[in-house]
């Protein structure tokens, strides 16, 4: 056990905690109607309560228990069982390392958020999150970072699936599984209305980016060099992919927006996660300059050309930027190609089928979306009795 390595695990955490909450939150909150700031914030606090309590319960263990298959980690570290103060993982308190996985655990279901924001069932966003999380997520931490099939000595031998920090099992799992509900939701009945707080959207871009430097620099594990480089690299990639959204708007609009640029940043945040831990600074200024043009296109073809209403660009901004990293650690040769484009189709392929069984599922115990009257009334006031503003827009 390292007092240095677990300080910074400890400071990791709460930056990780701190994207979902209140960054994410915000950021999300700021981009719908004001009648439904209220929901979201709601959505995103809610999955945080309870994948925290599900992550003790199950997760963890399907994660990362000792089980020796290398599809699940078993459920012999339910509820922590046999982890003391004294046990160690890592350099690490063990208990230290449940809780920055957690962190990520939360997050993830969260992101998915963006996807359904306006129209669904609070209890379809509670029981899908949760069965989700347990099912299809835990899962493939286990298969990536736990050890398992996609793993060094899995089924690609030693050239296993290298993702530093999440974008295969974060960005991917997510932005497939926001893609999904999107279609199955089907389009908000007036998807035209701007962001109602820009503002906010920049406040909570900005606290992402600041809860990212844990997020990627906290993978490393300890305190040390390559922590550094990864916290580096991150930013990088965020400044420049905004730059290149915001330039890229610029020429074909005539206009630069705040929420344009500030979704740049998150594309290059999206982009760089996994390969945080295997690029430099220039490899990451590559990176962010494709991500900020590669997403923002992305977003259009999405809309426009699949008229899917994935409504604050889940896949095209985390799904496509976590591929398009996970594919540019073989580009630059830290990485097997069969072993990143192999694992980004199984991944993608089990994603899917968990997705659509869920959706199934769930919808047989609860309502997927709400009906018309509250959808036009807005989720804040019909939903949840309660207002953001004294005048709604």
């Amino acid at each position: 056990m390292n007092g240095a390595d677990t300080a910074w695990i400890i400071v990791a955490t709460a930056l990780v905690l701190f994207m979902t909450l209140p960054g994410l939150a915000l950021f999300y909150g700021g981009l719908v109607r004001a009648r439904n700031v209220l929901s979201v914030f709601m959505h995103c606090y809610a999955i945080a309560c309870l994948m925290s309590v599900l992550w003790l319960a199950f997760g963890y263990s399907i994660a990362f228990g000792s089980g020796t298959s290398g599809y699940w980690g078993g459920l012999d570290k339910m509820f922590l069982s046999g982890v003391t103060v004294d046990s160690v993982k890592f350099t690490l308190p063990e208990v230290l390392f449940f809780a920055f996985q957690m962190t990520f655990a939360i997050i993830t279901p969260a992101l998915i958020v963006g996807a359904y924001v306006e129209r669904i069932g609070f209890g379809f966003v509670l029981l899908f999150s949760a069965l989700w999380m347990l099912l299809c997520y835990a899962p493939v931490v286990h298969w990536v970072w736990g050890g398992g099939i996609l793993a060094d000595g899995g089924i690609f031998g030693d050239s296993g699936v290298k993702d530093f920090a999440g974008g295969i099992v974060v960005h991917e799992t997510a932005g497939l599984a926001a893609l999904i509900l999107a279609i199955f939701l089907g389009a908000r009945r007036d998807p035209s209305k701007p962001p109602h707080n820009p503002g906010m959207v920049m406040i909570g871009a900005a606290m992402l980016w600041v809860g990212w430097f844990g997020f990627n620099g906290g993978s490393q594990l300890a305190a040390d060099g390559g922590a550094a480089m990864a916290l580096t690299v991150t930013h990088i990639s965020a400044a420049t992919a905004s730059l290149t959204w915001a330039l890229w708007e610029r020429i074909k609009f005539g206009k630069a927006s705040l929420v344009g640029m500030v979704t740049g940043t998150i594309a290059g945040l999206a982009s760089i996660t996994p390969a945080s831990g295997f690029v430099g600074p220039i490899e990451a200024l590559i990176i962010g300059a494709i991500a900020g043009i590669l997403c923002q296109e992305a977003v259009v073809m999405i809309r426009n050309v699949f008229k899917i209403d994935d409504t604050l660009d889940v896949f095209a901004v985390h799904g496509v930027g976590g591929i398009f990293g996970t594919i540019m650690i073989a580009v630059f040769g830290a990485g097997a190609w069969v072993a990143q484009l192999g694992s980004l189709l199984i991944v993608g392929v089990f994603t899917t089928v968990v997705t659509i069984a869920l959706i199934f599922l769930c919808r047989m115990v609860t309502s997927l979306r709400v009906d018309h009257e509250t959808e036009v009334n807005g989720l804040d006031l019909s939903v949840h009795g309660e207002r953001a503003y004294e005048f709604n827009s």
